[in-house]
């Protein structure tokens, strides 16, 4: 893979690395992304997925931002896929309860299998954004052990941070898993169930993007995750609140929000009270938070403007290296 990238015009020097750790109990898979193994990294960051998503998804996006950093040598991404998703999907040891604390503890058991240095920045779109506050979260109340250490930057991608009201939450995401439960573990094809979808009434854009989260066995395509612990990690997602760490910001980390212009996930409400939250002084016993609206742009942020999305992100991981 990495000789392929290095024949790519623009990647020339970036690299990914496909891992999943080899340890008896198993941790999450994992891609790496880096602009050089000839030299040390000291940084890293991790890049986390939304629901029904995988470290995949997230390549393109990452490689650009990579290479639009300051340093991008001393810098490792870390593409991860979640319980229940992607490479993870199969892998023994992630026991339930499928919730957002045992997907936050996933992070840190990789950390500590891998004998890692702790990330400097998490990255986390949609259901990923709110598995990066509960990995602060836990950090910080110590959940992880002594030596842990928060991230600097936190940040919360077009991902409502409080408890998401069904009645305002995207009901397209109810519909969809409601819709691939019904449907038999294994399809005829992927063209079968993109037509299946777009039959049901979702948008061929949905339709086509659920067709990517399979994969072939034999004469059939199956689903790259696993449906019903899915399904238990949304709930999660829907019932857990972030506020409080929002309010009281931990020490030297600022938890960076992203609400996308175009995007169906926010309340007026919400955005007031991140607006005050983003406004308000600290004094340095607290972190702070900040408040970023990406224009031009849906909840698939990294897709409808990478442009706009990495013109507020690499400057402020740049910083870091500064």
């Amino acid at each position: 893979m990495a000789g392929t990238l290095l024949n790519k015009p623009g990647f020339r020097h970036l690299l990914t690395r496909f891992t999943t750790s080899r340890r008896s109990l198993q941790t999450l898979a994992y891609e790496e992304v880096r602009a050089t193994t000839a030299t040390p990294y000291h940084s890293t960051a991790f890049v986390l997925h939304g629901l029904l998503g995988s470290a995949r998804n997230w390549r393109s996006f990452s490689r650009t931002l990579l290479s639009n950093i300051s340093d991008p040598s001393g810098w490792r991404l870390v593409l991860v896929d979640l319980r229940n998703h992607g490479k993870s999907a199969g892998l023994e040891g992630l026991n339930p309860p499928h919730d957002l604390v045992n997907a936050a503890q996933d992070l840190a058991d990789l950390v500590k299998s891998e004998n890692w240095g702790w990330p400097d920045v998490v990255l986390g779109h949609s259901m990923g954004g709110k598995v990066a506050l509960q990995f602060a979260q836990s950090c910080a109340a110590g959940h992880y052990g002594d030596h842990a250490k928060l991230p600097k930057q936190l940040w919360v991608l077009d991902s409502v941070p409080g408890e998401v009201n069904p009645i305002h939450s995207d009901g397209d995401v109810e519909r969809v898993l409601k819709t691939l439960q019904g449907l038999p573990s294994t399809v005829p094809s992927r063209k079968w169930l993109v037509n299946h979808m777009i039959e049901l009434g979702f948008s061929k854009s949905l339709s086509e993007w659920i067709g990517t989260n399979l994969k072939k066995v034999g004469d059939h395509e199956t689903w790259a995750f696993n449906l019903d612990g899915a399904v238990e990690m949304f709930k999660s997602y829907r019932e857990k609140s972030y506020v409080p760490l929002l309010e009281h910001p931990p020490k030297d980390m600022e938890i960076a929000i992203v609400c996308a212009e175009n995007s169906d996930r926010w309340d007026p409400e919400v955005i007031q009270q991140l607006e005050s939250l983003a406004s308000q002084e600290r004094d340095g016993s607290e972190g702070k938070v900040s408040l970023h609206v990406l224009p031009k742009s849906g909840h698939w942020v990294h897709v409808d403007n990478p442009k706009g999305l990495l013109e507020i992100v690499a400057p402020k991981i740049s910083s870091l290296s500064n």
